[in-house]
């Protein structure tokens, strides 16, 4: 899976979407507990607006001066023992990845939850070596199992499917006769699963933060998968984006702080680990070897563009459970594994605007992103600067820009205004019949296509203002 995860045209991906009952109504239900939950844990914390202004200090900072944080963290890796490859490109990152694979005559990879490995499209890479990859978290696996079916959030990435859908995947798939209990599903799972962790030649994870001063990797989890997969296999690869790091452990109390209070709404999440580097002598578990690929992809563009607040971004979805966008449309709609405002901003830099072009339009620019943002990243924002440059760079169909200057003309003339609307106040009372147009056309049609106009009664606002009573 890469991370364009649908060729079908945006608006009838929405059109699927909008049809699924369930989808929206799991959506919906999590949102709101999601937010209540992150509420009452920010609430809890106290101060909470200081701790966003110094969540976006520290990765303003650390964007400031990512040059020399990335030699420090590679400095203080390869101290520990460990490797590091700095990859331009996807391709560059999987190579690597795929040289490890070949030089350990590697059959089987055990994965824990990494946003990163899809982006590049690891899964594919591993896969046609003839080694068998199997993803850990729960989510993820379920996804997997289903032939590899797209996520829909970023956190709960098989928040579409009910118990009763996954119950009758793994009774398809993995031999599974149970109830549709979720404790039932997830203690099957666990069980058909964990020889995988024993027989795995390499465990591959992502990273949410790394700490440039101890060279240590940062996995926040709300399942003990990713520990097993760093602790059993013989060699531990760790793929993480280059801007994904903080000075300090005293940073990292902050920002850890911040993603889990706004992810899950706890003050932690069920792991937090720490891992510095392969196991010494005298341990009994960890790798023989530890491996940092650090990703660029991409982001090197970013970090010199208008679009460089995005990097601050920490994963947490927080943005995603407050959209009213994603609650009506879904995650899958966005045909990209970063959904919701963080994938409409972040796709289109990393996918380009030939795949994700219709992807800064899926927001009503409320600016309820901008307020549980846990960096203060200003998304509405940088969702208007995606159609700005779309619109110079003439991406925009020519009908909406012909229409969009033949507005701007006529708004710029008062007189020429003032007579258009009366115009078209008095054609309207005559052309709309029963909330509807006798033609849709365009923009216009698909904007009534699901709402009713109001009955017109031939005046403009103006008109009926200046003979109000």
């Amino acid at each position: 899976m890469s991370m364009k995860t649908s060729d079908q045209n945006f608006k009838d991906r929405i059109k699927v979407q909008m049809k699924d009952d369930f989808m929206r109504e799991s959506v919906a239900n999590a949102q709101t507990r999601m937010f209540t939950n992150r509420q009452k844990a920010a609430d809890k914390l106290g101060n909470w607006e200081q701790w966003r202004e110094m969540g976006m200090d520290i990765r303003n900072h650390v964007l400031e001066n990512l040059d020399y944080y990335l030699h420090q963290l590679s400095e203080s890796v390869e101290k520990n023992g460990g490797q590091v490859f700095f990859a331009r490109t996807a391709d560059e990152a999987t190579a690597y990845v795929e040289s490890i694979i070949k030089a350990k005559d590697a059959k089987k990879v055990v994965k824990s939850k990494s946003m990163v490995t899809e982006e590049i499209n690891l899964n594919h890479v591993i896969e046609r070596n003839d080694c068998e990859v199997v993803e850990t978290d729960l989510g993820e696996y379920i996804l997997q199992v289903d032939d590899c079916d797209p996520p829909s959030h970023i956190v709960v990435p098989a928040l579409h499917k009910n118990r009763y859908q996954i119950r009758d995947i793994f009774k398809d798939k993995i031999g599974y006769e149970g109830s549709e209990d979720p404790e039932e599903l997830t203690r099957y799972v666990r069980d058909y699963i964990r020889h995988d962790f024993l027989e795995a030649d390499i465990g591959i994870t992502g990273c949410n933060f790394a700490v440039a001063e101890s060279g240590t990797v940062t996995l926040v989890t709300n399942e003990g998968n990713a520990r097993l997969a760093t602790s059993l296999p013989k060699t531990h690869i760790a793929v993480m984006g280059m801007e994904r790091i903080v000075p300090t452990f005293e940073e990292l109390d902050i920002v850890i702080s911040l993603l889990c209070r706004s992810a899950v709404g706890l003050p932690l999440t069920g792991y937090v680990t720490a891992l510095t580097g392969p196991r010494e002598d005298g341990q009994t578990d960890g790798p023989e070897e530890f491996h940092l690929v650090i990703v660029d992809n991409g982001r090197s563009d970013i970090l010199g563009s208008e679009f460089r607040d995005i990097l601050r971004c920490v994963r947490c979805a927080a943005c995603v459970n407050t959209c009213p966008a994603y609650r009506h449309i879904g995650g899958q709609s966005y045909g990209s594994i970063y959904s919701g405002p963080i994938g409409a901003v972040l796709s289109p830099l990393l996918g380009g605007y030939d795949d994700f072009k219709d992807l800064p339009y899926a927001c009503s620019l409320c600016r309820a992103c901008h307020d549980v943002c846990p960096v203060k990243i200003p998304l509405s924002d940088l969702l208007l600067k995606h159609r700005q440059k779309m619109g110079e760079q003439k991406i925009t169909p020519t009908g909406e820009r012909a229409s969009v200057g033949v507005f701007n003309f006529i708004n710029a003339r008062p007189l020429l205004w003032d007579t258009t609307v009366k115009v078209g106040a008095t054609m309207a009372s005559g052309l709309i019949r029963n909330g509807k147009l006798p033609v849709n056309l365009g923009a216009i049609g698909e904007w009534t296509e699901a709402r009713d106009l109001p009955n017109p009664d031939g005046q403009s606002f103006r008109s009926w203002f200046k003979n109000r009573k």
